[in-house]
This record gives structure tokens, sequence and C-alpha cells, in this order.
């Protein structure tokens, strides 16, 4: 007969915890942690978190989800201290916040935290959180290489994904507001995905208008919270990572959207910007950034490591004035202003003389070269945008579509025959 007194066999484990400073303001966040953890999460205060991460019963914790109001701002250096103690610790970090300002949730993704979500919690997206978390790392293969038949082994890490595609990287910049670089960008990469049908080019579209870009409205997708996380801690990003903040359009493009929210464009330093179009060009044959009409510090890098720079211009006094400075610019920092090559977008007509004769003095002025004329497609132009289709799609014989298409062939061909040469 058994002891009245025994206590129960295998009681769950503590897996999880939240971690506030008060968890009933953050409601939604009991009811999704009872729906993915069942009864193997616990409550934290912010006090009692990194004395509880030193007891027993820590142990079997796998992850913490910390969330946060505006009024904890005013804690920072507590919060990012249990962030980095839990990591210490082997233990993951989920941040939830709510109306927190980006510079703080910069600072505490710094410290290590490795999601983040916004409060109210979109529907799923904890779950989705915590299975992001779960997943196994990437396996990694160590590949043994003999050199003829001597004992020397060289001994080489291989990337799950295979070898590098060393893709080409375009960016295109406008250099006045409207000139449409985003149009431009967003049909170039469509044409560019389907210049080869035997074997289609991967491409991507990296949009870097923190503030205002616009390539998620043209083609209609979502902008993903993931993509301020990837932003914020570039230091941990590989290619996983960035596939999984990348949206697809159709099959045939990933896009890295703008955040939804609006955000200064100094949240990324230059060696973010490099880790990015680094790991970009290891997955795709083309990555097409769409660039912030503002110069910042990080414009320098896309410039050096852009095989080819598009600056977007119109033919009226504004677009000129913008050339020259940006010529004077560039030239004064001892940049490759000759790295770029200069579109006129809404171009005069074959038969317009007089407009032909403008833009030519015009480039004469400014001591540049009009590499590309593009014609003014018209009012399809705007409305294929704002339905969230390629003009391909909606218009296949608009003369702009038709220039961009021919623009996408020769990149293509310039290309392969680079690759060429190369082998």
């Amino acid at each position: 007969m058994s002891d009245q007194n025994e206590l129960p066999m295998d009681v769950a484990p503590i897996v999880a915890c939240t971690i506030s400073r008060d968890v009933q303001n953050f409601d939604l966040l009991i009811e999704d942690m009872e729906t993915s953890m069942g009864e193997q999460w616990g409550d934290l205060s912010f006090d009692e978190a990194v004395p509880f991460f030193s007891q027993p019963d820590a142990e079997a914790l796998e992850f913490v989800a910390m969330a946060m109001d505006d009024m904890d701002e005013e804690i920072l250096p507590q919060l990012g201290e249990i962030i980095s103690e839990a990591k210490g610790r082997g233990i993951k970090v989920i941040l939830i916040a709510e109306d927190v300002t980006p510079a703080a949730l910069h600072q505490l993704l710094r410290k290590g935290a490795d999601e983040f979500v916004p409060y109210p919690l979109p529907e799923g997206e904890l779950a989705f959180a915590i299975e992001r978390l779960q997943a196994p790392e990437p396996e990694t293969q160590v590949v043994d290489v003999a050199e003829d038949d001597d004992e020397v082994v060289a001994k080489k890490s291989k990337k799950r994904r295979g070898a590098s595609r060393n893709g080409v990287v375009i960016a295109v910049q406008g250099l006045a507001g409207g000139t449409g670089a985003s149009t431009y960008v967003s049909n170039l990469a469509w044409e560019l995905a389907n210049v080869d049908k035997e074997n289609e080019p991967k491409v991507c579209i990296l949009d870097l208008d923190l503030q205002f870009g616009s390539i998620a409205t043209y083609l209609d997708l979502p902008r993903r919270e993931a993509v301020y996380e990837l932003l914020s801690d570039t230091e941990s990003m590989d290619e996983d990572s960035l596939e999984q903040a990348m949206v697809g359009f159709e099959d045939k493009i990933q896009v890295l959207t703008a955040p939804s929210d609006i955000l200064p464009l100094d949240l990324i330093t230059p060696v973010d910007i490099e880790r990015l179009i680094d790991t970009a060009t290891n997955q795709f044959d083309y990555v097409l950034v769409d660039m912030p009409s503002t110069l910042v510090q990080w414009s320098e890098t896309v410039l050096n490591a852009a095989h080819v720079y598009f600056a977007m211009i119109e033919l009226d006094m504004r677009s000129a004035q913008n050339a020259l400075r940006l010529k004077r610019a560039l030239q004064a920092e001892d940049l490759p202003f000759e790295k770029l090559r200069f579109i006129m977008n809404r171009a005069p007509k074959f038969t317009d003389l007089t407009g032909k004769s403008r833009v030519k003095r015009m480039a004469e002025s400014l001591g540049i070269a009009v590499d590309v004329q593009l014609p003014d497609g018209g009012k399809p132009v705007m409305q294929a945008c704002d339905h969230g289709l390629p003009l391909a799609t909606a218009n296949g014989k608009n003369p702009l579509r038709k220039e961009i298409a021919k623009l996408a062939a020769q990149l293509h061909d310039l290309g392969q025959n680079d690759d060429a040469e190369a082998a």
C-alpha cells in the first residue's frame, strides 16, 4: 500500500519561462505559452530571472520569453544582463516588445536575443519563433581530400548549401524622388528571373530603403518582423536566417523587404551590409539592391560591392543638380564615380529630336554618359505597381517593359560571357 504523502512521479520539467515586470500585462503571451508549452513553463520577474538561472530547476530550460514595453526602457542594462546570463547558460531568448523604440530593441538584440516578436502577438508568431529556436543546427560536413597519395589530408568545412554562386550585385539609386528606381528594380528582377527558361537564375532583391522602401508594395508582399531581427544581428546571420527573413514572389524572386516600421538608416553599419551582400551572393545569381536616395555611411560599401551601380535620373533640373552634387561628393572622397551607370527614365521618344538634343546637352554639361534611356510607360506602370504585379504580367507589350527585358538579356549575356572567360 502506497504512502499517502508520496509525491507524484514524472513531473514534467520546466523548459520555458516568461520574464516580465508583470506577465498579466501580456495576456496574449500567457495564452500562447499555454497553447505551445502546456504546463511546462513558468513565470519570473526581472529581478528573479538571473538568480533563478543558477537554480537546479533551471537546468532543463530551453528558452525564455522576455516581454517588455516602453516603461521598461529605463532598465535596459538589467534586461541586457538577463539576456547575457541566459545566453551564457545556453538558454535561447525570445524578445517580445510593445511600443519600444528601435534603438532599445537594437541594443537588446545585440546582447544576443535569438528572436524578436512584436506585441500584441500576431497569430501563430510565437509558435513559429519557438519552432525556429528548436530547429536543429545545420550540419557541417567535413571532407577529407588526399593529395597524390600523400599522408597530408586537407580538411575543408563545407556549407550545407554547397559552393558559392558568386552572384552579380546590381545596385539602383534614384537621384531624385519619383524617378522610378524601385519600379525598375522590381521589374528588372522579374526579367532576370525569366531570362533563361532552361536554366533559370536565382534572383533576390534587398530593399535597403529602411524607411520608405516600396518593393513589398510593388510585388504585393508582406513585410516581416524577421527583417528587423536579421539586420539587427548580422553577426549571427547565415544563409538559413537570410532565407527565413525573405519572402518569395511566385517562386521566382526572393525579397528582403524593408522593415514594417520606419527605422533610422544608421541602424545598420558598413560591416552589416558587407555581411548581408556576401551571404546573398553565396545563394543567388543576381542580387539587386534598392538603395535609399539618401547617402549613408554604408553607401560606399554597396558601391564597392556592386558590379553595376545604376543611377536613375529624369530630364529635369533637379536630376541634373543632384547628379552633379553626387559626382562632386564621390570624387572628393576618391570613390569610384566611374562605376555609376546613368539611366534616363521617361526619356524622350525616338521621334522627339528636341528632347534627344536636351538629353545630349545635359550629359555633356554634367560630364556623364547616359547609358540607358527608358521610355515613359504611362499609366499602366503605376497601375501594375498598385496591383503588385510586374509589367510583364500586367501589361507585357508596354514599351517600358520591353526595354527592361532587353536590358536584362544584355546583363545576363555579359554575365554568361564573363563566366565562360573565367572558366
